[in-house]
């Protein structure tokens, strides 16, 4: 059996475990201070936001080297998102209270995906459309 040769850099392996840890941190604070369905919420419409303003955003604009850019979206938003909760907590609601579940998921993919088009757009103003669609 063959596997596919490739080469570790051990800046980005860094930087994912740095952010990584960063973001988990940033994660459990806000699951202290939120009750869990409305913490878990949060962080991920605040990742979708996040994510998408880095990559379109702080990446071009400050020219940050791929390490970095990994470390921050891979390691901090990886980390501080988190999609399991959500579904464990998503299926749970469906048993408890089917509309409230409904409306839990409902809110997230269109939060979601609301949050990561403001990203987008807050970016695309931030650097005047200097980068390509």
């Amino acid at each position: 059996m063959r596997y596919r040769q490739f080469e570790v850099d051990y800046r980005v392996l860094l930087a994912v475990f740095v952010f990584g840890m960063l973001g988990g941190l940033a994660r459990y604070g806000i699951g202290l201070a939120l009750p869990s369905y409305f913490g878990t919420l949060t962080v991920n419409l605040i990742g979708s936001f996040f994510l998408t303003l880095i990559l379109y955003w702080l990446g071009p604009v400050f020219a940050l080297p791929t390490w970095a850019l990994t470390g921050v979206g891979t390691g901090f938003v990886g980390a501080f998102t988190t999609f399991s909760t959500f579904s464990l907590e998503t299926w749970t609601l469906l048993q408890q209270d089917f509309w409230w579940g409904v409306a839990y998921l409902s809110v997230s993919l269109i939060g979601g995906l609301t949050m990561a088009i403001l990203g987008y757009l807050l970016a695309k103003r931030l650097t005047r459309g200097r980068f390509d669609d």
